[in-house]
């Protein structure tokens, strides 16, 4: 088993049976955490094993390690063959029926040669399943009901971060088939949304089912939800939804196009094109005019085609700008676009010149102050913040002024051995009253103030609202740190008046966090948008706590 997405998929899938079995939580997690880091590594796997390197890679322990070489050299894993004996065929898929545990899928197999939800649902709905012992008409209904609300649940929403590595796995393994011509990301991930329902994939080729059929190849898939000529919706090991659509090349722009979305900034270009008598079709753009004067040529402008090259080619058509991915939300981009307002300078990775709001072994960071700086370095950084934890903030070993001392003193001895700019930093708590937690003569010495809450997070509206204005209003520069304190799918917004923050910021020395940490990205594009309107700075971070993820 040479392919590390199979090596991949039989970890997932031991870690999945290692839950189901019970009793060996900390194993499965760690089976299921190795198997995104064999999917994820970019070096030769052969390599890797001969040279005795796998523990090297981030997750992967001898135990781990020697799975791997085993499946990689063999084909086969005993633990996994083991597993699979001593469980009932199907019930990876069977423990998503609420109720349904090991035991009973034992009895449904034994019984029914049960193996899957829709054979399940067949023989509850036929009345079979109270002719096994323990099983009663109650019972099969109760299963019906919870196959219903499977069905019916709400699509899970997965975290971007997630979404991306998932979804390049994907595209790196399309890209071994010999048919694929080209493959994207699109979808609400390619809009860079915060949580997708699906990662959704365009692809092309001259023969768009062979890369379908390859897809479905692909080992991290375990079942496939539906299928058309041009599509194919799968649920791969991690429980995440996947698209794929397959076109020819020259269908690709516009696949592509209605792949990414979103629905509102969709159909607002379907309007504008109506205005111009075009219509935008799976085919390409397609003119509705009908021809002036007589057809002395004999061809009717009236159906005639374009096939756009690229999504340029489409919003030209349309006699637009084109409009970035991260803005195609019905948001006024389209009517920007139209008077040739949209601005052309998205900011982008290589627009980043430093790495601002990070922390140190001197709080909660996991390197040094001289490991942090060489990571920046490296990476091409003109300079770097040292934002460490202040002295309220003693969950996170926040820094008192003793300590202040000396990390200043590291900094200096740091700096002489090093090109890039060391600033000297804090992230100051902004205490109840706001007010933040060193004393003047320590803050007027900083170079760098990021101000945030991290504690007393369900305050009213007035009182919340008071204590951040109290905190802007003072005298030194300052930049509001991941602004309203969310957490994306683990915390919400804290409740204050966000506008009138913004109008006090306005008029003082301050700006704003555009916090990079991917469970943040605080604040929300809506509230930066009113700060740009008050001319308000913004500040990007890394709110960096080690050199990688």
């Amino acid at each position: 088993m040479k392919d590390k997405f199979a090596i991949a998929a039989a970890l997932q899938e031991i870690g999945t049976l290692l839950e189901l079995k019970g009793g060996e939580h900390f194993k499965a997690r760690a089976y299921k955490l190795g198997a995104r880091s064999i999917a994820e590594v970019t070096e030769d796997l052969g390599k890797l094993i001969k040279e005795n390197r796998l523990t090297f890679v981030k997750g992967i322990g001898h135990g781990l390690a020697k799975q791997i070489e085993e499946l990689y050299t063999t084909g086969q894993s005993s633990l996994l063959n083991q597993l699979r004996a001593e469980m009932p065929p199907g019930i990876v898929e069977l423990s998503n029926v609420r109720g349904l545990n090991v035991k009973k899928a034992e009895q449904l197999h034994g019984a029914l040669g049960i193996t899957s939800v829709d054979e399940l649902r067949e023989a509850a709905k036929a009345g079979k399943l109270r002719e096994i012992k323990g099983f009663t008409a109650k019972t099969e209904n109760r299963i019906l009901e919870a196959i219903a609300i499977a069905d019916n649940q709400p699509e899970r929403r997965i975290h971007i971060h997630h979404a991306l590595r998932a979804g390049e796995r994907i595209v790196e393994y399309l890209k071994t088939s010999r048919a694929l011509i080209q493959a994207e990301l699109a979808g609400d991930l390619r809009r860079w949304q915060e949580t997708v329902s699906q990662i959704v994939i365009v692809a092309s080729a001259k023969n768009p089912k062979s890369v379908i059929d390859h897809f479905l190849r692909f080992p991290m898939v375990v079942r496939t939800e539906e299928r058309s000529q041009d599509r194919v919706v799968v649920t791969l090991s991690e429980e995440f939804k996947a698209t794929l659509i397959a076109v020819k090349p020259e269908e690709f722009a516009v696949a592509f196009l209605k792949a990414t979305g979103s629905d509102a900034h969709l159909g607002k270009l379907d309007q504008v094109a109506a205005k111009k008598k075009l219509k935008i079709t799976p085919k390409g753009i397609v003119s509705e005019a009908r021809p002036r004067g007589p057809d002395t040529s004999g061809l009717l402008t009236r159906g005639l085609l374009t096939r756009p090259k690229d999504e340029s080619a489409i919003y030209r058509k349309l006699g637009m700008q084109y409009v970035p991915p991260e803005l195609r939300e019905d948001l006024g981009e389209v009517e920007a676009a139209q008077r040739g307002k949209l601005p052309e300078d998205l900011i982008a990775t290589e627009d980043i010149r430093g790495m601002v709001h990070c922390h140190t072994t001197y709080s909660d960071g996991k390197h040094s102050v001289a490991q942090m700086v060489a990571a920046a370095e490296a990476m091409g950084m003109k300079y770097i913040t040292i934002t460490d934890h202040s002295p309220t903030a003693f969950y996170a070993g926040g820094v008192k002024i003793d300590r202040l001392q000396r990390q200043w003193e590291e900094i200096d001895e740091v700096q002489e051995k090093t090109k890039i700019k060391i600033l000297k930093g804090t992230e100051s708590d902004i205490v109840a009253d706001g007010s933040l937690d060193y004393p003047d003569w320590i803050l007027e010495q900083f170079d760098v103030i990021v101000a945030s809450i991290h504690s007393r997070y369900k305050m009213d509206e007035d009182k919340m609202t008071r204590r951040i204005v109290t905190a802007m209003r003072q005298p030194v520069f300052k930049i509001w740190g991941h602004a309203l304190g969310r957490k994306i799918q683990e915390r919400p917004p804290f409740d204050c008046r966000v506008e009138e923050i913004l109008d006090v910021i306005a008029e003082s020395r301050a700006a704003v966090e555009v916090n990079g940490d991917p469970y943040r990205l605080d604040m929300e594009p809506r509230w930066l948008r009113e700060a740009r309107k008050r001319k308000i700075k913004f500040v990007i971070s890394v709110d960096a706590h080690r050199r990688a993820l």
